[in-house]
């Protein structure tokens, strides 16, 4: 159809049609491609319209007919297509052509005009630039004049503004000049300031510098040095410091000092940070600083993650804060610590990995340790910087937190002078900075530079505001200084309560405390201060004793109760002195309790001798010169004072009723040191007020009232108390409990870590309280808490509250609570009630009315079991007589009881009689003897059972005594009990457990002696600046004994010499050859430590840990621990200790003088007395041919004194040098008897031990008594001895009799 011609279409339209058009193949396809496309009559359109229209018309259909087919029928709708877009294009073509023939007849005119235009440009362009050649040269002449004026007018200013300057920066030029030549003194002064002080404190970088250093290089070096160099003035300037101020950093020497070595040590800084005060300025000056967090980066060693954190900032150059140090240090960062750096400075090696290196990478360490002993790789690789506050420097900061409560307005004056001043040196500095910049980078004619001039004239008007402002910020100061100044001893006595509370953990390690934590409780003091403001000097002694009072209670809660004492008896101490109120050298006597051996008997027979002694050393302060001689002379007068229940209560006889309460004190230190408890009471009692003194737990109620999200209370647990109790009972008040489900409590162990964790997150975000008991066992959980915690202050829900428990451990060694929770912490004892009627009733708590009623037995399980509630209460609380009591500490609770009343219920029932040998022995050896290692305490355990469980038990008429006044009770009800114990036990004594009324002296003399041996342990160095006494210093004291021990050592035994004179090795002289190799070891010991350390204080050796050991014990009149493991047991003070040394060479000398054995043996002064006891059975064995392994030692007590034994004994050994303690020796009767009242360790008359067959040794009507070598016992055990006695021995043990080789 499209292919015929102009109105003549194809009527034959046939398949047969189109072959027959198709046949000439050629043809057909030339016609195809040469088909007049853009010429098509209408009439071919129209017949072709119906073909188009077809919805099969289309090459996807035709082509699963025909791919030919599909082709042709493609080719004919694209022509079509083609033909329509073509008649709508082809006029628009045409138009085109005649467009294009106007516009380029447009543009040969154009090009006329354009020609004659540039004609015209040409003579314009020679006229302009006539005329602005002429304009150009007036304009320079203009200009010329005007920079001369310019020039001239500068010029004048320049030299004006100079004028002022000229004389300051000729005098700073002349300086530099004199500078010049002292220079290297100065630097050296400087590096050597900041290489090695960094980790002193204030007085002994003072002494280094100024004692030491000084005076060396004035002196003897030949170095040019100026007059006072101060290394400050080096490293840091006035600008610095105002910056630092600004950021944080406390305002006193020793911060701006260590400020100075952070910032310009080349070393990496290991910053001492107790308190924090370093490590919260340098957070605060690197997040000042441009970058901020993000270049900041604080990691604590352990944590999850931490090496990728320091790896990242290696590799960025970033700033590093590892923080949280312990004495140990993860190997891995060992290169990090050195900078030992790989590939030329560009790497270095941590573990396997190589991390790229930044050159500026900063690393700060940082712990928390006061006193940390690094070895010394870290010390020399690491510039050591102590950050610990003085007590100086905390005044002038609690002093600011005083006045901003009491005076806000001053302070916020004080403040805003301050970081005036500050930002003042700081401008001034960066404009002459600045000016001095461009006058040194001037070249040429600098007239020019009006900047130049300009800033000239800025810093000088500037400088000349600020000097306005500065005088009268200092009259305005001047003002503010004088009010401050009337708060400052309120700030100097809180000052000085912190540092006692810092030195709390010398006792035990849980008494810690923070720096925040303690400026919290003297803020709390300080706002519920009650005195008016008006009245200012009332106030300030208001403020005072309540935060005096605030503190004691804050602390005192958190002490076990023989610790309180010791606190508040430091706490009145250290006021005293520090207001001198108190003589130094007197309280220095009163802790000390220095003996001076007189070498005779004392002469006061009711005075015991270690009394005499102190009484003599006494004497040596002048104001008791004559105090020896005025006891002695009224003896009487001082018997029946020293008789007295309560000495402390009476006046002293004759002027001395007039001295001061402490020296009253050191004289009843001599006299009667059971006493000093309640006398150091008393004391504190008279200086500080009664409220200090009276005992009395706070309620949880009240503590709560001053906890918060962020402050845990720590449980500090005791045997037998469990806090969740009253923990749940406060929580009830406020609406906190399990039913509420917002308290949380948890038991540690056992995997209940992640319970705990996630009970802290929940109560954190939702609200309540998370308990969590016995943390202790969970030791490696415990950093992972104390993180936890930290994460915990931010965002806390404000009901949220964390109370922990622990118990205490059993040494400072043992110790692993992280300190960081203690501090936080409030801390909280809960001792259990002390005394046999406490226990007693405890013991009856375990049980009710239906426990007593339960068995058919009812009389004697009733009285057996009250018997057994009473010897309960004695095994507890008999450890209070330490090893008097016990000779060991054992873990009896009430388990113990409630089995063995179990057991006796089933004996009961079982048998028809009581079985009391069963019942004592199941009680005796399997119950309480279960837990007894020490064969002599199972011994008093089965003794008690002995005594109290028997047939007379079961009379109930009142008959049977438990204890002297206390019968057994009869058959009663349960609560009928209770009332039994509290109408008819008699008032506590040693009696009730056995025990001799002796025994409470004992007690309380030991526990005197300890009070005060950790008083003069907590004593600061200082001590002998203050108060008004002339004690001498800590090194110095060490000196003196020092020289004074060298002096008096005998020399030591030669033994090789010795062994060269023995004839025969007798058992006595094998003894005595032993004794001496014994002794020359531990007198070369000594010999060698003393000389050690008197070169180490002379500066001629590095002190040691050793050395310092040794210090350390000589100063607090101790034997020290490298003596004492050579030496024989002792619990002697060092000083008598050595006296009875050189006592016991004298006596070893005169038995190696000829090998005689002596008439008689001082037993106490040898270190083996074992030995000498074997060498009396083999000596007697050897010479009777009897078989050693079967003899034993008989002992006999003569009624001879030591003189009158001129000759040694036959057989056996005379011995001398014993002690009885909880009873004494009848000479006359020849038996043991009562002690006589404060008589507490009579010696025994001479001994007479010799061997005999073990079958005939005395075993009837004798007490076999235990022989110790000290009153520690139990390790010190010697053997037994048969004394003979008309007492049951159950009588003897009970009292806890034995003897002794030393009285101490």
């Amino acid at each position: 159809v499209l292919m015929s011609p102009a109105g003549k279409i194809a009527k034959d339209r046939s398949w047969k049609a189109g072959k027959n058009m198709m046949a000439k193949v050629d043809g057909f396809l030339d016609s195809l491609i040469n088909f007049d496309k853009e010429n098509i009559d209408k009439s071919n359109l129209d017949a072709l319209e119906p073909y188009l229209k077809n919805p099969n018309f289309n090459y996807d259909y035709i082509k699963s007919k025909s791919a030919a087919a599909a082709g042709l029928c493609s080719w004919t709708v694209n022509i079509v297509r083609f033909y329509h877009v073509f008649c709508d294009v082809e006029p628009k073509r045409i138009a085109l052509k005649e467009a294009q023939a106007e516009l380029e007849g447009a543009q040969n005119k154009l090009a006329g005009i354009k020609a004659k235009i540039a004609e015209l440009d040409s003579n314009l362009a020679d006229l302009t630039a006539s005329f602005e050649k002429a304009t150009a040269a007036k304009l320079k002449c203009q200009q010329e004049a005007e920079e001369t004026n310019a020039t001239i007018s500068l010029a004048n200013r320049l030299v004006n503004g100079l004028a002022s300057e000229k004389v300051r920066w000729g005098e700073s030029i002349q300086a530099f000049k004199n500078q010049e030549a002292t220079l290297p003194g100065d630097v050296l002064v400087a590096s050597s300031f900041m290489s090695y002080v960094g980790c002193f404190s204030k007085s002994y970088r003072e002494e280094l510098l100024n004692d030491k250093w000084l005076p060396f290089l004035k002196k003897d070096s030949g170095i040019p040095l100026s007059e006072n160099p101060d290394p400050m003035e080096l490293l840091v300037t006035s600008a610095d410091v105002a910056k630092w101020n600004n950021e944080g950093l406390p305002s006193d020497r020793v911060s701006i000092e260590n400020a100075a070595m952070v910032n310009n040590c080349k070393r990496w800084p290991l910053v001492i940070d107790p308190q924090l005060q370093g490590g919260a300025w340098i957070r605060q000056r690197e997040l000042m600083k441009e970058g901020g967090e993000a270049s900041f980066k604080v990691v604590r060693l352990g944590t999850k993650g931490y090496l990728d954190m320091i790896e990242a900032a290696v590799s960025r150059g970033d700033m590093c804060l590892i923080e949280d140090l312990g004495e140990s240090i993860d190997a891995i960062l060992d290169p990090l610590i050195g900078r030992n750096t790989i590939k030329k400075g560009k790497a270095i090696k941590m573990g396997d990995k190589e991390i790229e290196y930044d050159p500026n990478f900063r690393l700060i360490l940082q712990t928390r340790l006061p006193n940390p002993h690094y070895p010394p790789e870290i010390q020399a690789q690491t510039t050591l910087i102590n950050f610990t506050v003085t007590l100086q420097g905390l005044e002038d900061q609690l002093l600011a937190d005083v006045v901003k409560t009491e005076r806000p307005d001053l302070e916020e004056t004080k403040a805003q002078l301050t970081r005036q001043q500050n930002e003042f040196k700081i401008k001034l500095t960066e404009l002459e900075d600045a000016l001095l910049s461009r006058l040194s980078s001037a070249e040429g004619n600098f007239l020019g530079d009006a900047t130049l001039v300009e800033n000239l004239e800025t810093t000088k008007k500037t400088a000349s505001e600020i000097e306005v402002q500065v005088q009268e910020a200092k009259k305005t100061e001047k003002k503010i200084n004088e009010t401050r100044e009337s708060y400052r001893p309120v700030a100097a006595r809180a000052s000085l309560l912190y540092f006692l509370l810092n030195d709390m953990f010398k006792i035990h390690p849980m008494y810690q405390y923070s720096l925040s934590a303690f400026k919290v409780v003297f803020q709390r003091a300080m706002d519920t201060t009650t005195e008016s403001q008006e009245d200012l000097k009332g106030r300030v002694a208001g403020l005072i004793n309540n935060i005096t009072y605030n503190v004691f209670l804050y602390t005192s809660r958190g002490l076990f109760e023989k610790d309180k004492l010791i606190f508040v008896s430091q706490m009145a101490f250290q006021i005293l002195l520090t207001s001198g109120d108190l003589d130094s050298t007197e309280l220095d006597f009163l802790l000390r309790g220095p003996r001076v051996p007189t070498g005779s008997p004392c002469p006061i027979e009711w005075l015991h001798e270690a009394g005499y002694q102190m009484l003599k050393a006494l004497s040596a302060i002048e104001v008791f010169r004559d105090l020896p001689g005025d006891v002695e002379s009224g003896s009487k007068q001082w018997k029946k004072y020293c008789e007295a229940e309560a000495p402390e209560d009476e006046k002293m006889p004759q002027d001395w009723k007039n001295k001061t309460p402490l020296q009253k004190l050191c004289i009843l230190r001599c006299l009667r040191p059971d006493r000093m408890t309640d006398a150091l009471r008393k004391f504190v009692e008279l200086k500080l007020g009664p409220q200090y003194v009276k005992s009395g737990r706070i309620p949880l109620s009240r503590t709560y009232e001053e906890t918060n999200p962020t402050t845990p209370v720590f449980f500090i647990l005791s045997p037998g108390v469990d806090p969740v109790k009253e923990v749940e009972a406060v929580g009830r008040t406020q609406g906190v409990s399990e039913d509420n489900r917002n308290m949380h409590n948890v038991s540690l162990g056992q995997g209940q870590e992640i319970i705990a964790e996630q009970k802290l997150d929940q109560a954190h975000k939702e609200g309540g309280w998370v308990m969590l008991q016995n943390i202790h066992l969970v030791k490696k959980w415990l950093p992972v808490l104390e993180k936890k915690l930290e994460s915990l202050r931010e965002g806390p829900h404000e009901t949220f509250r964390v109370f922990l428990s622990a118990e205490p451990a059993g040494l400072p060694s043992m110790h692993i609570i992280p300190t960081s929770i203690l501090q936080v912490s409030i801390k909280i004892t809960n001792e259990p009630p002390t005394g046999m009627n406490a226990n007693i009733h405890r013991a009856l708590d375990n049980f009710d009315q239906e426990a007593l009623e339960r068995c058919s037995k009812e009389n004697e399980y009733k009285s057996i079991l009250f018997a057994l509630c009473y010897f309960h209460a004695v095994v507890l609380e008999r450890r209070k007589f330490g090893t008097l009591g016990w000779n060991r500490g054992y873990p009896f609770n009430t388990g113990d009881l409630t089995i063995s009343v179990d057991v006796l219920y089933n004996y009961l029932e079982t048998f028809s009689k009581v079985p009391w040998t069963d019942l004592r022995y199941m009680f005796g050896e399997i119950m309480y003897g279960g837990h007894i290692s020490d064969d002599l305490d199972r011994r008093l355990c089965s003794s008690y059972l002995v005594v109290y469980l028997k047939e007379e038990l079961l009379d109930g008429g009142g008959g049977f005594m438990l204890a002297p006044g206390f019968p057994a009770p009869p058959s009663l009800d349960y609560h009928e009990y209770h009332q039994y114990v509290d109408e008819n036990l008699p008032a506590e004594s040693p009696v009730l457990y056995g025990l001799h009324p002796n025994a409470q002296i004992g007690v309380l003399t030991n526990l005197s002696d300890s009070t005060f041996r950790v008083l003069l342990e907590l004593q600061p160095r200082d001590n002998a600046a203050k108060g008004g006494g002339a004690a001498v210093s800590r090194e110095e004291r060490v000196k003196q004994i020092v020289e004074e021990t060298l002096s008096t050592l005998p020399e030591s035994f030669v033994l090789s010499e010795l062994m060269g004179r023995v004839e025969e090795r007798t058992p006595y002289i094998s003894v005595v050859l032993q004794e001496a190799d014994r002794m020359a070891q531990l007198t070369n010991e000594i010999r060698r430590s003393l000389r050690e350390l008197a070169l180490g204080l002379k500066g001629d050796l590095t002190i040691s840990e050793a050395m310092e050991n040794l210090m350390q014990s000589l100063y607090l009149n101790v034997v020290p621990a490298s003596w004492e493991k050579l030496a024989y047991p002792s619990l002697l003070p060092l000083a008598t200790w050595y006296a009875d040394l050189l006592q016991r060479i004298k006596d070893l000398e005169a038995w190696v003088a000829d090998f005689q054995f002596p008439a008689v043996v001082w037993i106490s002064g040898l270190f083996n007395p074992q030995a000498l006891l074997t060498a009396i059975m083999q000596t007697t064995a050897r010479k009777n041919e009897w078989p050693l392994d079967k003899m034993a030692l008989s002992v006999e007590v003569l009624k001879k004194s030591r003189e009158e034994c001129t000759t040694a004994p036959r057989e056996g050994a005379y011995v001398y040098g014993l002690y009885m303690e909880g009873a004494r020796w009848d000479i006359n009767a020849g038996v043991i008897a009562e002690s006589l009242p404060k008589e507490l360790t009579p010696q025994m008359p001479v001994i007479y031990i010799k061997a005999v067959p073990a079958d005939k040794k005395e075993a009837k009507g004798v007490y076999e008594c235990p022989l110790y070598r000290t009153r520690q016992r139990g390790p010190t055990f010697v053997t037994n001895f048969n004394l003979k006695t008309k007492e049951r021995p159950e009588k003897w043990v009970l009292q806890g009799v034995c003897l002794l080789l030393s009285p101490e």
